[in-house]
């Protein structure tokens, strides 16, 4: 049984690692969210090839260690590759870094792990990926509040944290819980992105409210953070999540993709 020095040691190790990875990243995010089913990773996933396109070197982090979707979504298989050292090298599409619990397991197999054990892997994916020099570094973050959210924010020590909701009531009180808990942890710059606002009807291409209207924008006021955007419901969207192929990509010329591109332009303003 080891002894606390000795835990403790190994954690000093492992942040030593951690701050000499970071030192190459420019800019930190977080992506989270109150609650799930919001689409908080569709915006990280797209959020992360908008800031692509505009020419910044960016890796992307799943920290949802028990329900990872990121590759599902950027259309990434296969496996990451270890190097002579035990360090991980981050899988790609289209110049995008990524590492994700999902490429280290079989589909069907669920990750029946308590928090420390969830917080322990972020805290590895920060240690021992080779993310190299980056423009930004994001992290999807799982629904809610509770130990990955505390170990990334503590670890990474984010420039920003992106927090997702839909206009819809109950999404937005419990984005005012996360929105409350990313300035508990000082994170210096907080943003609100409402997501599904409005269907944009792919035959007339009118818009539907269907989950309401305006309340990200309204919550973010009330909270004094800032609104980065709205992305709109687009078919196309949802599709493209199910098959790896995500609008800002494929479709760039969809409402939502232009809605992305234009939020990754704020956020370029914003961390400069």
């Amino acid at each position: 049984m080891q002894t606390n020095p000795e835990r403790q040691k190994q954690f000093e190790e492992q942040d030593r690692r951690i701050q000499e990875n970071l030192k190459k990243i420019r800019h930190r995010i977080v992506v989270f969210s109150g609650k799930g089913g919001v689409g908080k990773t569709t915006v990280a996933v797209n959020l992360a090839f908008a800031l692509m396109k505009a020419d910044k070197k960016t890796g992307l982090l799943d920290a949802d260690i028990t329900g990872p979707n990121v590759l599902k979504m950027a259309g990434i298989t296969g496996q990451p590759f270890m190097d002579g050292q035990n360090q991980i090298l981050p899988m790609q599409k289209e110049g995008l870094q990524v590492i994700s619990m999902a490429a280290m397991l079989p589909e069907d197999q669920p990750v029946i792990w308590r928090g420390p054990l969830r917080s322990g892997a972020i805290s590895q994916f920060l240690a021992d990926v080779i993310w190299g020099d980056l423009d930004y570094l994001l992290a999807d973050l799982p629904p809610g509040t509770g130990d990955e959210v505390l170990t990334a924010a503590q670890r990474m020590r984010p420039q920003m944290a992106i927090v997702v909701t839909t206009p819809q009531e109950v999404s937005l009180l419990d984005c005012k819980r996360a929105v409350t808990m990313a300035k508990k942890l000082n994170v210096p710059n907080i943003g609100v992105i409402e997501n599904m606002a409005g269907l944009i009807c792919p035959h007339c291409e009118k818009t539907i409210d269907i989950f309401g209207k305006g309340g990200g924008e309204r919550m973010a006021k009330e909270m004094d953070v800032r609104f980065l955007g709205k992305i709109p419901m687009e078919l196309a969207t949802r599709e493209g999540g199910d098959t790896g192929e995500p609008p800002v990509l494929t479709r760039p010329e969809s409402g939502s993709a232009r809605a992305f591109l234009s939020i990754a332009e704020a956020i370029g303003k914003i961390l400069k």
